[in-house]
């Protein structure tokens, strides 16, 4: 797909934000909506079903977190993906909306070629997305890294090994959507579940003995947020 054929809505209630964003993704190709509040936008997501939403965290009403909850509720929009507007250090803001199901966060101020590289970057994200196999449910192929879910053997580089099960489904659920920053509290309930209680610290002795043996470069940190797998 060209530029031209991915739409994006901007959702921020601040008319320069909204002109700045919009002037910048218009000159790179894409399509552009914007709306200055979060009903307006589910009603034009829905009419438009645009590929990303740039979403403001701070609105009046119907702030970011429940807007993008709201358009998750939606059959329709269940492939869009969202990323927050937040300030910088608004480190609550980024979880809850990663709960809410946000896919990213981008801080502002931002400068217009870093915006441009990170909605690309999530842009290639929703392609990887439709490209994908039904067959990828049981077995991901992510550069040298193998996931067979029905052996639980990963390949890496052409060596298979099998993993211990929490450090498989912890590598399986991050590799599920590359790029995707998943928090803390939603690994917990993805791989553990709410009926076991564990520390956080069990979580980052699975990630160290992933990347001992995957290495430092797949699984990234998000501060103060979660991680996310990049290849």
């Amino acid at each position: 797909m060209n530029n031209s054929d991915f739409k994006i809505l901007l959702v921020d209630d601040e008319p320069d934000i909204l002109e700045f964003l919009g002037f910048n993704l218009k000159n790179e190709g894409f399509q552009v909506y914007t709306s200055t509040n979060g009903r307006e936008a589910i009603n034009l997501a829905m009419r438009e079903r645009p590929h990303l939403i740039i979403l403001d965290v701070m609105m009046p009403d119907l702030d970011g977190i429940e807007t993008c909850r709201e358009i998750r509720s939606k059959e329709d929009l269940r492939n869009v993906l969202i990323t927050f507007l937040t300030a910088r250090g608004e480190d609550y803001s980024q979880i809850a909306g990663f709960d809410a199901g946000a896919d990213d966060y981008i801080t502002k101020p931002i400068k217009p070629r870093v915006l441009i590289s990170r909605v690309n970057a999530l842009l290639r994200r929703y392609q990887n997305t439709i490209d994908t196999p039904t067959d990828t449910l049981q077995r991901m192929v992510l550069g040298d890294i193998v996931i067979d879910r029905e052996t639980y053997v990963v390949t890496f580089k052409g060596i298979e090994f099998q993993l211990p099960k929490k450090e498989f489904e912890l590598l399986a659920l991050l590799a599920s959507k590359p790029g995707k920053v998943y928090s803390r509290d939603k690994i917990l309930k993805k791989v553990w579940g709410d009926d076991v209680v564990v520390g956080d610290r069990t979580i980052d002795v699975h990630i160290r003995k992933l990347r001992e043996k995957l290495g430092d470069h797949y699984i990234r940190t998000v501060k103060g947020v979660g991680y996310k797998f990049e290849f």
